[in-house]
């Protein structure tokens, strides 16, 4: 999980600060050094810590955490707004030209993630209504060319490329000027990258930025080099002059220590976070709300986001509908769970809710690594369609069968089974109380029945 190592210390931190209804000023040295600790072992630039621990010792001595009735909360407040103004206060946009197109240059080092990323960018905007264009001039990595042509053609975006006998400047004009003819609005172009950072690689850099003005350089950083990434960062910033940051690979990254110190060696904010392996796996970078999740205060509004972006509304309409006549079936269970899948990792879910910082610890058996998830729908899978829609024909031949299809066993196929059933009678008591108080004119009704 993100800055799960950060997180844990962090909250571990100010617990005992909470459970104190007076403070000293020692009670804070000792939580401060806690905090200076934790910050260090996530990888933090070490000026960033030292500045962020004086101003927030400063605000923590002050009467404004002193005088109040809830010290301890008072402090976890603080470092929350010292640790969002430390990422960048608000959220920073890409700078959107008012005259089409506007062009991307994506920069950074061989290995970061620039090809991937430029597919999942692309990708973000054409949910957002936009036609964005990808542009290959990576003409010295083997087959670059052609991974962004088979990442672009996941993601239904046209690319455009010459070849790689081409120089990258031409192929960047020649791109540009093909999105003017054909409506696209938006230029996403994938440089080259070096192993270093060298004089050559910047001379190109350079050239592509004078002939083509894109209106944003972002430059795409891997989050688990750490302090390298901000190093990079710096450099690049330094010779070609960026306007923001991807930050890839951040789901891999327990400590996030380049997350929380680039905005404040660089400058330059944050502006995307790629978080999986998947071409929809990134999102916009909301400094208030990274904050929160790292002190364990979730990230409701990223939750809702998630859920608005992946939940099929009118499936779920169906399925209420199903509910209320004990209709629902597998067919109805295996397309819930799937949707379920679809918001991401369940232990990333669980952390944007607050007071689930600590997953592993509250939740037991839960599983927050989806194997259990992964192991039901293999089983309703290996039904037939008929199976699914009708399970009270599954006899001890047909589980059998499911059971071998599904790598399972018949005991795990019999027990999926039961759940089922108790989870239909469980919602058949729910629609049952529903209509016993409708007649009484009680409660109104459970709010997912109404």
């Amino acid at each position: 999980m993100i800055f799960e190592g950060l997180s844990d210390k962090l909250q571990g931190a100010f617990g005992k600060l909470k459970s104190k209804g007076k403070l000293t000023e020692s009670d804070i040295k000792t939580a401060m050094r806690e905090v200076k600790l934790a910050l260090l072992e996530a990888d933090v630039n070490f000026k960033v810590v030292k500045e962020f621990i004086l101003k927030v010792q400063e605000r923590c001595v002050g009467s404004e955490v002193m005088q109040s009735l809830t010290p301890g909360q008072q402090i976890v407040k603080i470092v929350n707004e010292e640790l969002t103004g430390l990422m960048g206060d608000v959220q920073s946009k890409v700078n959107i030209s008012p005259k089409p197109p506007t062009i991307l240059l994506m920069v950074g080092l061989q290995g970061a993630g620039k090809t991937t990323a430029s597919g999942k960018l692309g990708n973000y905007f054409k949910k957002q209504g936009k036609r964005p264009l990808l542009v290959g001039c990576d003409v010295y990595r083997p087959a670059a060319i052609k991974q962004l042509q088979v990442v672009g053609e996941k993601v239904d975006i046209p690319v455009f490329s010459m070849g790689d006998k081409e120089s990258p400047v031409d192929i960047a004009k020649a791109g540009v000027a093909h999105a003017s003819k054909n409506g696209n609005d938006i230029v996403i172009i994938d440089t080259a990258g070096r192993l270093h950072i060298d004089e050559n690689l910047m001379d190109e850099l350079k050239s592509i930025k004078k002939e083509v003005m894109p209106q944003e350089i972002l430059l795409v950083v891997d989050s688990m080099t750490g302090q390298d990434a901000v190093n990079v960062a710096e450099s690049f910033n330094e010779t070609l002059g960026i306007d923001g940051v991807i930050l890839t690979k951040l789901d891999g990254d327990t400590r996030g220590g380049a997350a929380l110190s680039i905005k404040a060696v660089t400058g330059k904010p944050i502006k995307f976070v790629g978080s999986g392996e998947k071409l929809d796996d990134i999102e916009p970078f909301h400094p208030e709300r990274m904050a929160s999740r790292i002190l364990g205060m979730g990230d409701v509004l990223s939750l809702i986001e998630k859920a608005q972006e992946t939940l099929d509304l009118e499936k779920a309409k169906e399925l209420e509908a199903k509910i209320r006549k004990q209709e629902m079936d597998f067919e109805d269970f295996l397309g819930q769970l799937e949707q379920i899948q679809n918001m991401g990792p369940l232990d990333k879910i669980i952390g944007m809710i607050p007071g689930m910082g600590n997953i592993k610890d509250q939740l037991g058996d839960v599983d927050v690594d989806g194997k259990e998830m992964r192991r039901t729908k293999a089983i309703i899978q290996s039904m037939t369609v008929y199976e699914r829609r009708n399970p009270s024909i599954l006899n001890a031949s047909r589980k059998k069968r499911i059971a071998k299809g599904s790598g399972t066993s018949v005991q795990e196929v019999n027990r999926l089974i039961k759940q089922f059933n108790e989870m239909k009678k469980m919602m058949k008591m729910f629609t049952g109380a529903q209509k016993g108080m409708k007649k009484r004119g009680g409660l109104g009704g459970l709010p997912f029945f109404k």
